[in-house]
């Protein structure tokens, strides 16, 4: 299956993932606009890291693994706890800082974007065989991996704008918290 002769993988490659990759970056922006480094501070800055993490080992399966069943059963549990994760870190923010509308609007995009990709991800497997697997199960490398110049520009993309700005956020956090002037 490649993005070629696969619209659904198409849109997930060059859609989905760009919009989620630039989401998270407006997501950075907003914590850096109301300094959460003096407000939900390193707690807050953890919970998006365990976010992150939790979505960035979906769309590394997505990226790498066919999308089997088992796939992406484990795709959508890692949705789910993302969700879960979510909750949690909403419970800490509310009443520690403001989350602007515009904020709401792109967190609205981060839970979105990955089930989108889940949906698109199954479409492009059950349109690539006779069904989500074509009868095989379990994890497994791509038949027809993804083109090396793609993986690498998107790795390189969310180095750039995801990591690079999430490790800024936690480092900012804790040298609050070292200072005295962060929770």
């Amino acid at each position: 299956m490649t993005p070629v002769d696969n619209p659904a993988l198409a849109l997930w490659m060059v859609v989905v993932l760009p919009l989620w990759v630039a989401a998270g970056f407006l997501d950075w922006c907003c914590h850096r606009r109301t300094a959460i480094e003096r407000t939900g501070g390193v707690r807050e800055s953890s919970f998006h890291l365990a976010m992150f993490a939790q979505m960035g080992g979906a769309a590394l399966m997505g990226l790498l693994l066919e999308p089997t069943v088992a796939v992406l059963a484990i795709f959508a549990l890692l949705i789910a706890t993302h969700e879960l994760t979510v909750w949690l870190e909403l419970r800490f923010v509310v009443g520690r800082r403001a989350v602007a509308p515009f904020e709401q609007m792109v967190h609205s995009f981060l839970e979105v974007l990955p089930v989108a990709g889940l949906l698109l991800l199954a479409l492009a497997s059950a349109a690539s065989g006779g069904g989500v697997d074509g009868g095989e199960g379990g994890l497994r490398w791509r038949r027809h991996p993804l083109p090396g110049s793609y993986l690498a520009a998107l790795i390189g993309a969310v180095l750039l704008l995801n990591v690079g700005p999430l490790l800024e956020e936690l480092w900012r956090c804790v040298r609050h918290r070292r200072a005295g002037t962060g929770p």
